[in-house]
């Protein structure tokens, strides 16, 4: 692969909620230098563009009290991830839907989190994820989402060979 150097565009944020990009980006960022295995280079001089969209942002009441007042929420943002080969200006690999969850108890309650604190956590496990999966090769994180690979992605060959199949079992009786 003739990736050596990569940037990361400003992550696309296509929900009601404000501000989500900036952080999200922060985070990935940072992972991708506590890795260290690429530099990050503005985007004219990078082989490779790492481009993030954020697509679903919901918040859920989970618990209540007797008053109906919540007290656990679960957070939940889907986000569509692809890497550009620039030299080519072709996606690689794409992948949709990787999910970020967190379940918490309201800031009210001892060990609460806010909603920002929530998100937070969300970010830097997504952010892992998406520098784990540029840096290691695609699909090498599991997730429920679907997953494509273009035909101009660089393929490689399994690292073990196939297991044959265990014969049928036969009834002694």
């Amino acid at each position: 692969m003739n990736i050596k150097r990569v940037a990361i565009r400003l992550a696309v944020n296509k929900t009601q909620q404000f501000g989500l990009e900036d952080k999200f980006t922060l985070a990935i960022r940072d992972n991708f230098l506590k890795d260290g295995r690429y530099p990050i280079v503005p985007e004219e001089d990078a082989d490779g563009v790492v481009l993030v969209t954020i697509t679903r942002y919901v918040l859920t009441p989970v618990q209540y009290d007797s008053n109906l007042v919540p007290t656990a929420y679960k957070l939940r943002i889907l986000c569509d991830l692809q890497f550009i080969d620039r030299a080519t200006n072709t996606a690689l690999w794409e992948e949709p839907n990787m999910e970020g969850i967190q379940t918490y108890a309201a800031s009210i309650l001892p060990g609460g989190l806010t909603e920002e604190q929530a998100r937070q956590s969300i970010w830097d496990t997504l952010s892992r994820d998406i520098v784990t999966r540029v840096v290691q090769g695609f699909g090498s994180v599991t997730g429920t989402s679907q997953r494509r690979i273009s035909s101009e992605g660089p393929s490689t060959a399994p690292q073990s060979a196939p297991v044959a199949p265990l014969p049928p079992v036969t009834n002694p009786y």
